[in-house]
């Protein structure tokens, strides 16, 4: 079988979102997603919650941007990438994102119909 590297996460922004334009004049957006876990051990329940980085390009970008901001619910679907830099110091630094294929409203935090749910394509 081949490799297959596909996310899906359903949490809630942790602040708005960041929007920036790269030269070319494409739109960037990146939010914290907070995604809450609940688990059972033993008869014990143990919540924990995971914060993800998303990214969304293009129009979705500007869309998220536009429509979300912290405490939005949104269902993303997207890939895990890995991002690798230097600093101007030569520490070498990398971070885990999810880049986003598609961001699905579940609630904007009153800036839309509740229930109505908008797909974001890429």
């Amino acid at each position: 079988m081949g490799e297959y590297n596909k996310v899906i996460l359903l949490g809630s922004l942790t602040r708005d979102p960041d929007l920036r334009y790269t030269p070319a004049g494409l739109a960037v957006c990146e939010f914290p997603l907070a995604v809450p876990h609940r688990s059972r051990m033993h008869d014990e329940i143990k919540e924990d919650v995971c914060f993800i980085d998303v990214v969304v390009f293009g129009r979705a970008g500007e869309r998220s941007r536009e429509h979300l901001r912290k405490g939005s619910r949104v269902l993303v679907d997207g890939r895990l990438t890995q991002r690798r830099w230097e600093t101007a110091e030569g520490q070498k630094k990398n971070k885990y994102e999810v880049v986003a294929n598609t961001v699905q409203f579940i609630d904007t935090g009153g800036t839309s119909v509740p229930g109505q749910e908008e797909d974001l394509p890429l």
